[in-house]
């Protein structure tokens, strides 16, 4: 990626309100026109959004995208399309024992609904308060059931099975921490109270040592920054085997997405730790210690996000991708998602650069170089989403941001032309994360509280 040291966020002030009147114009259509009764939305095809049977992780990224519309904008159509769907709908995903999502769907709704309360944007009566608090509680110990212990610590293990760490869930820690942080705990056999916040660093701790690599010759291919979509365990006796992919090329090339979750969950975890006890987890390691991992991890991933991308910030579904290199030089031009050969995925961009503003946050007193450096590429990716050819200006169009890819392995995202890549779509998620990087930009530059997923706990 190349940075831009004249973009500024003030240059983001025109685009954010073109954004956010788009935003609220592809949600009302969703809500009138498509049917929960067949799943949840995942992805579009020749526009329209559509279910994908694999595993039910994209619903409350459709019912929070309103709850985000409605604190950037005010306007109560939003709030209201939120929270009644999100009582009316979301219960079955607190106690889904058979995904790692619970920091997507619930996080997602019962957590911006609590957090919009503990903001004073919303009023509320108390027991709506507590039926909150109380799914935020359920759906953080529900997680934590899905567990497999390894060698010094242990993972919640994804939905392909015990043996499997996705490098995705590291996100979805976000359901633990809550839950812990309003006062609960996981109880397990003979009444054992298992500790939902050492849960959540061990999980984490596990995605840095395995998921992520540091050039230090862990294989053939390991390059500092890179991540594995995928990490396989012996479960036997926890042993780690190899690095795998789900979505990714192989194990051994770096699924962009992936990379990206990796980034913006070590970036939101960071920006936390200083709001959580430390005698909460000492027994798992030392805040020192564990600060020391997450910033290693954070930077490196980062790096490798920025040297591996093309100019404008937006990446291409793989790096690995079979196909890439009859592209030439295309790390040193813009994207382009029109191409015949590798399709790009800018529902990644979406999540990094928000990670990438979080890390430089975090960075600022110790490495302010590189926190400026991150603030910069964070911004700038944000003024390319948020402008053609990735923002959707179709009014026929219900997705938000173009040119997302979900599986490119299987086949499952639409090409719209012969000869082409698959191009011109959107994804919940890609949709979702946009409006979240929105939010996060648009209080930076309102000088409003800082926007993070813990507001939902009181201070």
């Amino acid at each position: 990626m190349k940075i831009d040291s004249h973009f500024s966020i003030s240059d983001l002030k025109s685009p954010l309100e073109r954004f956010w009147n788009l935003s609220g114009q592809k949600i009302r259509s969703i809500e009138d026109s498509f049917d929960t009764k067949n799943g949840a939305p995942v992805f579009t095809e020749n526009g329209k959004y559509v279910t994908r049977g694999w595993t039910e992780w994209t619903q409350g990224f459709q019912f929070g995208s309103a709850l985000l519309q409605f604190d950037a904008t005010g306007e109560t159509e939003f709030l209201e399309i939120g929270r009644k769907n999100t009582v009316q709908k979301m219960a079955p995903h607190l106690t889904h024992i058979g995904v790692h999502d619970h920091g997507f769907n619930n996080v997602s709704t019962y957590g911006n609904l609590l957090r919009l309360i503990n903001e004073s944007k919303i009023q509320s009566s108390e027991w709506e308060k507590e039926f909150y608090k109380l799914a935020l509680k359920v759906t953080g110990a529900v997680q934590a059931t899905r567990w497999t212990s390894i060698p010094n610590g242990g993972f919640i293990y994804s939905f392909n099975g015990p043996h499997s760490l996705f490098v995705d869930t590291i996100r979805s820690c976000r359901a633990l921490v809550v839950s812990h942080q309003l006062g609960h705990v996981l109880q397990g056999e003979n009444d054992r109270r298992i500790s939902l916040i050492q849960r959540a660093i061990q999980h984490i701790l596990s995605t840095v040592r395995f998921s992520i690599f540091y050039g230090k010759g862990r294989d053939s291919y390991d390059v500092a920054g890179r991540t594995a979509h995928e990490i396989i365990f012996n479960t036997n006796d926890g042993n780690y085997r190899c690095p795998n992919s789900q979505q990714g090329y192989t194990g051994f090339s770096t699924w962009t997405r992936g990379l990206a979750w990796a980034i913006c969950g070590l970036g939101e975890t960071l920006e936390i730790l200083d709001q959580i006890s430390e005698s909460d987890y000492a027994e798992v390691i030392s805040k020192k210690d564990l600060i020391a991992e997450l910033n290693e991890a954070a930077i490196a991933t980062s790096e490798f996000y920025l040297a591996n991308t093309p100019t404008d910030g937006i990446p291409y579904w793989d790096t690995g991708a079979p196909s890439l290199h009859k592209m030439g030089d295309y790390l040193n031009r813009p994207s382009e998602p029109f191409n015949a050969f590798e399709p790009v995925d800018s529902s990644a961009a979406c999540i990094t650069a928000q990670g990438l503003i979080r890390i430089g946050n975090w960075l600022k007193n110790s490495d302010p170089n590189r926190a400026e450096k991150y603030h910069k590429a964070g911004i700038q990716i944000a003024g390319a989403l948020f402008s053609q050819p990735y923002l959707s200006t179709d009014p026929a169009h219900q997705g938000l941001i173009l040119h997302s890819i979900y599986h490119q392995p299987n086949g499952w995202d639409y090409v719209p032309q012969a000869g082409k890549v698959a191009h011109g779509e959107s994804s919940m998620w890609g949709d979702y994360h946009a409006r979240e990087l929105a939010l996060l930009v648009h209080r930076m530059m309102k000088n409003e509280p800082y926007y993070s997923y813990l507001n939902c706990v009181p201070a």
